[in-house]
């Protein structure tokens, strides 16, 4: 990457996950769950979300991670429920920020600093968007399974929520090691399949 990038990719960086963390902790605080608040998580100071390891790891391997917001499902009315609201408030702050700049990218004349720039937040924010979906955990998706596990099988879905991390890497490696051998990976077909609606949707080309 060029150092043009690398600045572009930190901007992209710093707004997305801010709004998608900060998302989930002023949620989870509507909620009634005051942890992430206590914590000083409903904030939009990129220090209180981004976490060094995982931003690091980005340019390392392509993959990373901000600082996960906690919340206490004993201080949730509907645990379940809640629990998925909080989890899909982050995908969907960051699919908003992709919407509102895929308009103005279209409409607006930006100076080209600018308009790299909201390029580039508007592509990671789908990204993370879509990827923060998939029903693997610790990823937002998991918890919305949950809303559709029977009582029956409660006690499989927390085993499988608690081994959460061994099956994001799995995944990652399965699809990494699919992509070298057969030249296809799941998640970039998937991520093009619907990055590609939703640039037709708003009317918005590369």
């Amino acid at each position: 990457m060029t150092a043009y990038q690398i600045i572009l990719l930190l901007i992209s960086l710093v707004v997305c996950v801010t709004l998608h963390e900060a998302s989930h902790a002023w949620v989870a605080s509507c909620l009634g769950d005051q942890t992430a608040k206590m914590q000083g998580r409903v904030s939009l100071n990129p220090a209180r979300h981004l976490d060094p390891l995982g931003t690091l790891m980005i340019f390392l391997v392509h993959f990373g991670w901000g600082k996960p917001v906690q919340f206490d499902y004993r201080n949730l009315s509907h645990p379940k429920r809640d629990a998925a609201i909080i989890s899909l408030s982050g995908p969907l702050a960051n699919l908003l920020t992709a919407l509102v700049l895929g308009v103005i990218l279209k409409y607006a004349s930006l100076p080209f600093f600018v308009a790299d720039a909201f390029w580039w937040i508007y592509s990671l924010s789908i990204v993370l968007f879509l990827f923060n979906l998939l029903p693997i955990p610790p990823l937002d998706g998991s918890k919305l399974v949950g809303l559709l596990i029977p009582k029956s099988k409660e006690s499989w879905y927390w085993h499988y929520m608690s081994q959460g991390p061994i099956y994001l890497i799995l995944f990652i490696i399965v699809d990494r090691l699919t992509e070298q051998l057969f030249n296809f990976s799941f998640f970039e077909v998937y991520l093009s399949f619907i990055s590609d609606y939703i640039s037709t949707l708003i009317g918005l080309t590369s």
